[in-house]
């Protein structure tokens, strides 16, 4: 991994293939943390940088592998959406609860972990509110900074051509989506916060936001 300023106070920690699968430093925040096969590369990242929280946009195998590794190591509690909680405490499924998630939770995911604090819609964590985002999962959340508009969108939408690697806005494949019709209202929802810059958890940072907005115009 590598670890790059994507905004003030906001680094972006990418694997390989570069923006494959992204986490984001936000002062002492975690936001994400990759899969459990990342484990070496995000220690060395993170290696000397404080860190107070870890903080889920969903309970998904690349975006919790490595909560409960890190949360007991640096002593720190796992932030997480309530409705995503039964499935980061191992006490429910992830959803969508099909047979490509159970896969990936077997090859990438890491081990149930006890969520310290339950996110709701409107909280707030280092600077950022929580703008409850469904559809990819039930508990999908976006982070979003009102001061200077800058969205952590999590995975309603991928700036990343899965198949060609091209970076492209595009939404996540519907087997993998526990509502995708819910999911397309929280890409719009996101369209009308106005952001100035999106970081998503697969894809490089969206400058040219207006691609969002076209995006969602051609669905009305």
């Amino acid at each position: 991994m590598s670890i790059d300023r994507v905004a003030e106070g906001v680094w972006q920690l990418t694997g390989y293939p570069h923006s494959f699968v992204n986490c984001y430093l936000v002062g002492e925040v975690l936001m994400d943390c990759a899969t459990r096969w990342a484990k070496s590369r995000l220690l060395r990242d993170l290696r000397g940088r404080r860190l107070s929280m870890i903080a889920l946009t969903h309970c998904h195998p690349d975006h919790q592998g490595l909560a409960k590794l890190l949360c007991e190591t640096r002593g720190i509690p796992l932030a997480c959406h309530e409705a995503d909680v039964p499935a980061m405490e191992g006490r429910g499924p992830m959803q969508p609860n099909n047979w490509i998630l159970r896969l990936g939770k077997r090859c990438w995911s890491g081990p149930p972990c006890p969520v310290g604090r339950v996110l709701r819609h409107g909280d707030e964590i280092a600077g950022f509110r929580i703008v409850h985002a469904p559809g990819h999962t039930p508990g999908h959340v976006m982070y979003f900074r009102d001061s200077d508009r800058v969205a952590l969108a999590g995975d309603v939408l991928a700036n990343l051509n899965f198949l060609t690697m091209q970076e492209q806005l595009v939404e996540p494949p519907r087997i993998f989506c526990s509502d995708p019709a819910e999911n397309r209202r929280s890409i719009a929802k996101l369209a009308e916060l106005e952001p100035s810059l999106v970081c998503f958890g697969h894809g490089p940072p969206l400058h040219d936001t207006a691609r969002l907005r076209g995006l969602v115009r051609r669905w009305t």
